[in-house]
């Protein structure tokens, strides 16, 4: 009995995220490698996540296991939209975002250091 909850609440989790990247049900699946239809079974609570597909949600979404498994965010909103922007982006894109925020995190702590 207990699995069944948690597979349905793990399911809700995993729908949440989903519809907070905005995207159906065929689109997210694709993303993350598997049918739409098992990915309905899963937000239905009706089958378990797999470790592989759990590994691949949190790959393209951002989105800790703890708050998939527990319902613990470790991540917030901002760190979702940036990463599903990068998810979209290819590869020059990605590292000139990285140089962007790693120059911008670089004198930002410099520039705190300095008050």
């Amino acid at each position: 009995m207990q699995e069944k909850d948690d597979n349905l609440l793990v399911g809700e989790r995993i729908r949440t995220i989903r519809e907070g990247f905005h995207m159906s049900r065929e689109k997210f699946s694709e993303m993350i490698d598997i049918s739409d239809v098992f990915l309905g079974q899963i937000e239905r609570g009706e089958c378990s996540l797999s470790l592989k597909t759990l590994r691949r949600i949190i790959s393209f979404t951002g989105v800790s296991a703890d708050f998939i498994l527990f319902g613990e965010r470790k991540n917030n909103n901002t760190i979702m939209k940036i990463n599903n922007i990068l998810n979209k982006a290819d590869e020059k894109t990605v590292n000139y975002i990285y140089e962007l925020i790693r120059a911008s995190y670089s004198y930002l702590k410099n520039d705190d250091n300095k008050t």
